[in-house]
């Protein structure tokens, strides 16, 4: 699967056992079960361990037993219980990104758990995931908006404006004059279904596609996407 902004997923990882080398009131330092060390990286060098803010209830790993009984040399597993997560930034990296560990990542989602909003001041938001770095997630899609377009594929509204899909939040209008396309749709040009274009768009609004994605993501009413 290709992942993009607004996507609602529900992510879950199967639990492995590891151990414990350090625990405070913050947080609980595991060896990493699913990671190796990587002896080619330059710069970076990785321990072999990875810290979980047990402090933080919308962290995504999680020990069990809870870190609060948990000390340094015990045995416990770490994973994630099944839960729903919104992306708000996808990075590509060819070649892999570096990071001290194998097998490195080519890609990393920028996700909040469900029920935070993307925050534009914010100057950094969010927890990465590597999808194809060696942690067995399972990404489950719950909702795509616009999942009938492809980015780059050119629309006209239905006030005859021409626009072109980035994202469900990064439209661009030809004419400049900014706002967001009036529904139906028509495809002009791309890689979307035109018949699929016209079917989903006969009815709703941009307006209720942003709702439908805030309904998913658990967020309130008044929560603006990215």
């Amino acid at each position: 699967m290709a992942y993009r902004v607004g996507d609602v997923l529900r992510i879950s990882c199967p639990f492995a056992p590891t151990v414990v080398t350090h625990v405070d009131e913050t947080d609980v330092v595991v060896r990493w079960p699913w990671w190796e060390i990587d002896p080619d990286a330059e710069g970076v060098r990785w321990n072999g361990e990875a810290a979980l803010c047990h402090a933080d209830p919308d962290a995504l790993y999680t020990t069990d037993p809870p870190a609060g009984r948990l000390a340094p040399g015990d045995a416990c597993r770490v994973g994630i219980p099944a839960r729903i997560i919104h992306v708000i930034e996808v990075h590509e990296y060819d070649p892999p990104q570096e990071t001290g560990w194998l097998p490195r990542p080519s890609l990393v989602l920028i996700v909040l758990p469900a029920g935070e909003a993307p925050d534009p001041a914010a100057e950094f938001q969010g927890t990465g995931i590597e999808p194809d770095a060696g942690v067995p997630f399972t990404l489950e899609p719950v909702f795509r908006p616009y999942a009938f377009l492809e980015a780059g594929d050119d629309v006209a509204d239905a006030d005859g404006r021409a626009w072109r899909f980035d994202g469900p939040w990064a439209w661009v209008a030809y004419d400049g004059a900014g706002g967001v396309p009036a529904w139906p749709l028509t495809l002009l040009t791309g890689r979307a279904d035109p018949a699929a274009v016209a079917a989903a768009t006969a009815a709703g609004s941009h307006e209720a596609e942003v709702a439908r994605w805030r309904r998913a993501a658990g967020l309130r009413d008044d929560a603006r996407p990215c």
